[in-house]
């Protein structure tokens, strides 16, 4: 489209203005800039450049002005508590931390609305390496936080810059006792049990049932209902753990504080026992320092593997909700079943006269 303008100098009872002339869809148009007093020449010649730039852009799509929104400092200092109201306590302390200590110094200082794709991307190269599953941890958080700020309208509906973003593949970590790592475990506990005996009766409990650490040193005596715990809430949600003699014969030893609830207080009887500390030492002297408290859940699932109880008996031992998680320890049943196996092929070789 063209645009035919001229800029004049018009004589009027004030005195003398300048007008710009243009035409605009189809009519003829006079613009009055100013006063020949109050503006000079350049400054009308970029008045009427601005004027007839509104003009051609006239009709054309505009970009929709973004209000001001909050640094995401101060939008996590604002919204933290709406923002983990679903969470579990130990599920919002664990992703407070990675806010504090991974994404805060990267995007606190950071606008809602500005965080672009373009600087997740860059943060996930700079964890490359040396911070690959604390960048994983972290991410699910700023997804989170940004979610809420589009139902908040900081963001544009959809604009999720960690939508679909990799996370950095781990190798599965899978830990399991041998027979002689047992009897190592069993000695340490024999001589930890005089002066720690409620840490020594929970990893018992977890060699015996194969739960969390958590739903054990949490434990309350209003859960325990023999012959299971009855667990309110869990990681899966509410869940049961099944007692066999072993764990019965540990909880029934275990002294009974009339003033507190729980099975493993500490010794103010407010909180239970800490036990992570108490086992990184443990597992020094016993010459595993790589085993984690978690690996007993594993080596539990792998014994009963071992005794031919089927995948989905095990998960249901666990607390698994989807069959999944169990699959994870399908490799293991193939091992027993290719022994079994080779131990039949065996002995009908030898019923045959052949070498086995």
């Amino acid at each position: 489209m063209r645009y035919r303008t001229s800029i004049r100098y018009r004589p009027a009872s004030a005195g003398v203005s300048v007008t710009l002339r243009l035409r605009h869809r189809g009519k003829q148009r006079r613009v009055t800039i100013g006063r020949v007093e109050d503006v000079d020449a350049t400054l009308a010649r970029a008045q009427a450049r601005r004027l007839l730039a509104e003009v051609a852009l006239d009709g054309l799509p505009q970009r929709r002005s973004v209000k001001a929104t909050p640094t995401l400092s101060a939008y996590v200092e604002t919204y933290w508590d709406d923002i983990a109201r679903y969470w579990k306590p130990s599920t919002s302390k664990r992703n407070h931390d990675a806010w504090r200590r991974d994404l805060a110094p990267v995007f606190g200082g950071t606008r809602v609305a500005e965080v672009l794709p373009a600087d997740v991307i860059r943060w996930r190269d700079d964890c490359a390496g040396c911070a690959e599953t604390r960048f994983n941890r972290a991410v699910p958080v700023l997804a989170s936080l940004l979610k809420y700020a589009e139902a908040l309208h900081f963001r544009r509906k959809g604009s999720n810059p960690c939508r679909g973003l990799p996370r950095y593949p781990r190798e599965p970590k899978e830990r399991f006792l041998s027979p002689l790592e047992y009897r190592r475990l069993g000695a340490s506990l024999r001589d930890a049990e005089a002066t720690h005996p409620a840490q020594v009766a929970i990893v018992r409990l977890l060699l015996y049932t194969g739960a969390r650490v958590g739903e054990i040193r949490d434990l309350r005596w209003a859960w325990v209902q023999p012959p299971r715990l009855a667990l309110p809430d869990s990681k899966t949600g509410a869940k049961t753990i099944w007692l066999n003699s072993q764990a019965m014969a540990i909880l029934d030893a275990l002294p009974r504080r009339e003033d507190c609830s729980l099975v493993f207080p500490d010794r103010t009887g407010k909180a239970p026992v800490a036990v992570v500390s108490w086992w990184t030492a443990l597992r020094q002297r016993c010459s595993m320092p790589d085993l984690r408290i978690h690996d007993l859940r594993h080596s539990f699932a792998s014994t009963a593997i071992m005794d031919n109880v089927p995948l989905a008996t095990i998960g249901k031992l666990l607390g698994h909700v989807l069959p999944e998680t169990t699959a994870r320890y399908a490799h293991l049943a193939d091992d027993v079943i290719g022994d079994a196996a080779q131990r039949v092929s065996g002995a009908l070789a030898q019923a045959m006269g052949l070498r086995a």
